[in-house]
């Protein structure tokens, strides 16, 4: 039996800042999830992807994550891509000290 495709983001890390970076629906690159495109159709996500995958000079590491749609732009489904967008974790820096 076939499985169900989810919705996704294209992420990745920034290639000079190596912050954590999404795809969106203009074909830039944003550090706020909530401004990413969420993909619904698998064969867009994949397209998706190949577009991130080319362009090295701006991303590396790109993937499809899981997300879901709600009122504030896509959010995370797992407990991994919850994380990687609050920023580094070894000590306060980067989107930590900015929200702060």
């Amino acid at each position: 039996m076939a499985r169900t495709f989810t919705p996704k983001v294209v992420t990745g890390n920034a290639l000079i800042e190596g912050d954590v970076i999404y795809q969106t629906a203009d074909d830039g690159w944003t550090r706020d999830l909530a401004e990413a495109e969420l993909l619904t159709d698998e064969a867009h996500a994949n397209l998706r992807l190949l577009i991130a995958e080319g362009q090295p000079e701006e991303i590396v590491g790109a993937y499809l994550a899981d997300a879901v749609a709600s009122d504030d732009g896509p959010e995370p489904t797992h407990f991994r891509e919850d994380f990687r967008r609050t920023g580094p974790s070894n000590y306060f820096h980067g989107k930590q000290a900015e929200l702060s």
